[in-house]
C-alpha cells in the first residue's frame, strides 16, 4: 500500500473516522454512515460541485462543499450544524420555486429526490416566486420524454451521457438564469444523436428526463375483444420487478409476472429467452462461419439496440462486423407474427405483441421500419419494467402476493444459456457453449464459462475450443465501446467474438427498471439469472426442445433461406451529415451546392464568418439561381478545419478565395468532380 493510500483519521462530528481511498470528503463521510444530501453526486461520474447541499464545516476553513474537498489527516469536520440545515433548506426552496410542482401526476412521485429531500429538509413552504417561464415538453424521441421544468441542472444526465455512453446528446445551453439542458442547436431529443439507452433517465433525480410511457394504449388494445394481446417477458424483468414490491433484490419472480399479466388481460404469456435460444443458435452458426472463412472478423453482436444505433452512428465502417441476428425481441415479434395467428384462431392484425423489457431502446428498435411487415410491426407496444409495476399497481394487485403460474408453451420453454442474456458476458457464455457443443445430443462437459463473467466495463478473456484459441471481449458502457470500436478500426485490436451492452452490467441495468444507485443490487439481480441458469434442466440453446422442433416446423436449418427472412437483418449508416440547413440562397433548380461545416472545430476555426461572406460574395456576382449555400455538421475532417464541400469536392482549410476559385471552376465546367482533398 503506497504512503498516500494508507490509512488516516479525521474527526466527523466528534467521531473519530478512519479514511483511505475515499476521494473526498462526501465519501469519507459516507462511509461513517453519514447519509449527506446531494443532487449532483455519482459515484461513477465526474466531480460536478453544483447543487451545494453537500455543505459540511471544516475547523479553520468554514463552510465547503464536502463532493469537492479531499480529506485530510487530523480534519474537524461537522455535518448538521444550524447554519448548514439552514443553508440546505433554502437551497432546495429555491429549486422547487423554479420547479414544475406536478407533483401528483408526475411519474417520478414517490421516488423524486426532490420531493425527498424537501421532506427531509423540513422544506413546509416555498417562499419565492417563480421567474422562468414554462418551456415546451420533448415527447419526440419513441424512448424517452423530456420535461425541462422538472430539471433542477444537476448535470447528472449530461455527464452520464457524455462520460459512461460518449454519445453527448445532451449538455448545458445558455447562460444564468436561461441556462438549460438540451440537445445541441435546439433540436428535438427525437431528432439529436441519442441512441435512446435512457441512462440520463436512470440517473435524473427528478422527473426532467423519464422513459416513454406506452400504457394506455395499451390499456385500449387489451380493452378491444377483437385484439388477442400477447406478451413475451425479458430474462432481466424477473429479477427486477420485485423490488418495487418490497421484495429483496434479485428475487426471481417469473411465475408471478405470469399470474398479474393474465389478471390484467393477456392471453399468453411467453418467454424472450426462447428467442435468445434461436439468437445463440443463429449466431454462432454466423460466427462460426465467418471464422472458418476468415470473414469479418472481430465480430461484433448485435442484441443491444442502442449499441447498434451508436455503431450505425459512429462507426457505420464496422457495420459489416456486426452480427445480422435480430435481438431476440425482434426475433421473437417475427416468428410470433408467423406463427401464433393461426394457432391462436386470429388475425394476423389482430394480434398484438407485447415487450416487457428492461430497456428504453427496445422501443426505438420496436419502430425502426426494418421490423414491420405489411405495414405492420412485429412487436406493437414495447413496455419497461417500471410501466409494467404501474399497471400492476392500478389493477390493483401487490405482486408479492401473487401465486405463481407457469409461461405459456411452446414460446415460454428456454434453457439457461438465454436466461443469461440479461447479464454482462451472458451472450458470449450462450455463444461458446453452443460453440463447443454444437451437436444436440451432446452434453457439455463444461456448462460455465466464468472468464467473461465479472463488473469491469472492459475485459476479455481466452478461450480454448478444439485446439484453437478464441479471444472473447465484454463491454458494458459505450465508451468502453467507443474505445474497442477504434481499437478494431485501427487494426489493433485481435478479437474473435466482441458483446456490447450499453448499460451498466448489461440489461439487468437498463434504464427501465427500477431505479437503484446500488451497485450490490445489480449483482444480486446478475446473481439470480446464474442460479436460474444452474437450476433449469438444459444449459445450451441447441438442446431445448421447443427450439429444435421450431427449426424441424418453420426453420428448416440454422441460417437458412427462411430463418434470414424471419431472424436476420441489416443495419444503415446513420454518420451525421446535412442535418442543420442555414439557406442563404434557396434557387428552385441550383446547379452547384455549397455546404459549410458548422461544427464545433470548424465554426472556431471561423467557418461562420465564412459562411457569411460567401453569401455576400455569391449575391455580388449575382450566383443566386446558381448556387445554393447550406451549413452541414459535419465531414469528420475535424483536424483539417474549416471544411466546405463545393458540389462532391471537399475544401480543407477553407478561405473565401480558395472556396470562390472553386465555384468558379466548377461553374465553368459545368460538372461535379469526385470527392477529393483539396
Amino acid at each position: 500500500m503506497t504512503p498516500q493510500n494508507q490509512p488516516q483519521k479525521l474527526i466527523i462530528d466528534g467521531r473519530e473516522v478512519t479514511f483511505g481511498r475515499e476521494r473526498n470528503l462526501l465519501e469519507v463521510c459516507r462511509k461513517a454512515d453519514i447519509d449527506i444530501p446531494t443532487f449532483c453526486y455519482h459515484s461513477h461520474l465526474s466531480v460536478y460541485g453544483a447543487c451545494r447541499l453537500c455543505l459540511v464545516e471544516i475547523e479553520g476553513q468554514g463552510i465547503v462543499t464536502s463532493c469537492t474537498t479531499v480529506p485530510k489527516a487530523g480534519m474537524r469536520v461537522r455535518t448538521n450544524s444550524p447554519e448548514i440545515r439552514e443553508m440546505r433548506r433554502v437551497a432546495v426552496e429555491l429549486l422547487l420555486a423554479n420547479h414544475d410542482r406536478d407533483c401528483p401526476t408526475c411519474p417520478k412521485n414517490a421516488a423524486c429526490k426532490l420531493q425527498s429531500l424537501a421532506r427531509r429538509l423540513g422544506v413546509r413552504e416555498v417562499r419565492f416566486r417563480t421567474l422562468t417561464p414554462a418551456l415546451p415538453v420533448d415527447r419526440s424521441s419513441p424512448a424517452l420524454e423530456r420535461n425541462p421544468n422538472r430539471c433542477i441542472l444537476c448535470g447528472d444526465c449530461v455527464r452520464v451521457c457524455c462520460e459512461i455512453q460518449s454519445v453527448g446528446a445532451i449538455d448545458f445551453a445558455y447562460r444564468g438564469a436561461q441556462t438549460v439542458v438540451t440537445p445541441a442547436f435546439g433540436k428535438s431529443l427525437g431528432d439529436s444523436e441519442c441512441v435512446h439507452c435512457g441512462q440520463c433517465a436512470g440517473v435524473c433525480p427528478t422527473g426532467a428526463i423519464i422513459p416513454r410511457q406506452d400504457i394506455e394504449e395499451l390499456w385500449r388494445f387489451l380493452a378491444d375483444p377483437r385484439k388477442k394481446v400477447i406478451a413475451q417477458i425479458a430474462p432481466a424483468v424477473r429479477v427486477a420487478v420485485g423490488e418495487a414490491f418490497g421484495l429483496p433484490a434479485g428475487t426471481v419472480a417469473t411465475g408471478q409476472i405470469a399470474a398479474a399479466l393474465r389478471r390484467l388481460g393477456f392471453a399468453q404469456v411467453y418467454d424472450t429467452s426462447f428467442a435468445a435460444d434461436l439468437t445463440v443458435i443463429e449466431e454462432g452458426t454466423e460466427f462460426l462461419k465467418r471464422k472458418s472463412q476468415g470473414d469479418k472478423l472481430p465480430m461484433f453482436t448485435s442484441c443491444c439496440p442502442a449499441w447498434v444505433k451508436f455503431a450505425e452512428q459512429y462507426f457505420p465502417d464496422l457495420l459489416s462486423n456486426l452480427s445480422t441476428c435480430r435481438s431476440p425481441q425482434q426475433m421473437f415479434g417475427s416468428l410470433a407474427k408467423e406463427i401464433l395467428p393461426s394457432a391462436l384462431g386470429v388475425e394476423r392484425e389482430n394480434l398484438v405483441v407485447v415487450s416487457i423489457m428492461p430497456c428504453t431502446a427496445k422501443k426505438f428498435e420496436a419502430q425502426r421500419p426494418e421490423f414491420a411487415r405489411d405495414g405492420m410491426r412485429d412487436v406493437d407496444i414495447v413496455l419497461t419494467t417500471q410501466e409494467l409495476v404501474s399497471m400492476i399497481e392500478a389493477h390493483g394487485l401487490d405482486l408479492a402476493q401473487l401465486r405463481p403460474e407457469a409461461l405459456d408453451l411452446p414460446f415460454g420453454h428456454k434453457s439457461g444459456a438465454g436466461v443469461i442474456f440479461g447479464a454482462s458476458g451472458g451472450v458470449a457464455e450462450a455463444v461458446l457453449r453452443y460453440v463447443v457443443s454444437r451437436n444436440y445430443a451432446t452434453d457439455l462437459a463444461r456448462i460455465e464459462f466464468q472468464e467473461v463473467r465479472g463488473t469491469a466495463g472492459l475485459r476479455d478473456a481466452q478461450i480454448e475450443v478444439g485446439g484453437a484459441q478464441l479471444r472473447i471481449a465484454v463491454v458494458h458502457g459505450l465508451a468502453n465501446a467507443r474505445q474497442i470500436a477504434e481499437k478494431v478500426r485501427a487494426g489493433k485490436a485481435e478479437y474473435d467474438l466482441i458483446e456490447v451492452m450499453a448499460c451498466p452490467m448489461g440489461c439487468i441495468g437498463g434504464a427501465g427498471q427500477p431505479v437503484t444507485t446500488r451497485a450490490t443490487t445489480l449483482a444480486k439481480r446478475a446473481a439470480a439469472l446464474y442460479d436460474i441458469d444452474r437450476c433449469v434442466e438444459i444449459h445450451t440453446a441447441q438442446q431445448n426442445p421447443a427450439v429444435q422442433e421450431c427449426y424441424r416446423t418453420i426453420l428448416g436449418s440454422p441460417s437458412s433461406e427462411k430463418a434470414h427472412a424471419l431472424l436476420h437483418t441489416h443495419y444503415r449508416n446513420r454518420r451525421r451529415g446535412v442535418a442543420w440547413p442555414v439557406p442563404i440562397a434557396q434557387p428552385h433548380k441550383p446547379q452547384l451546392e455549397v455546404s459549410v461545416c458548422v461544427g464545433t472545430n470548424c465554426y472556431l476555426s471561423g467557418s461562420g464568418e465564412l459562411l457569411e461572406r460567401l453569401g455576400d460574395v455569391i449575391r455580388a456576382n449575382g450566383w443566386e439561381d446558381k448556387i445554393a449555400v447550406k451549413g452541414t455538421f459535419c465531414f469528420e475532417n475535424c483536424r483539417q478545419s474549416p471544411n466546405v464541400a463545393v458540389g462532391e469536392v471537399l475544401v480543407e482549410k477553407a478561405t473565401v478565395e480558395a472556396v470562390v476559385e472553386e465555384i468558379e471552376k466548377q461553374l465553368a465546367h459545368q460538372q461535379e468532380p469526385e470527392l477529393a482533398p483539396r
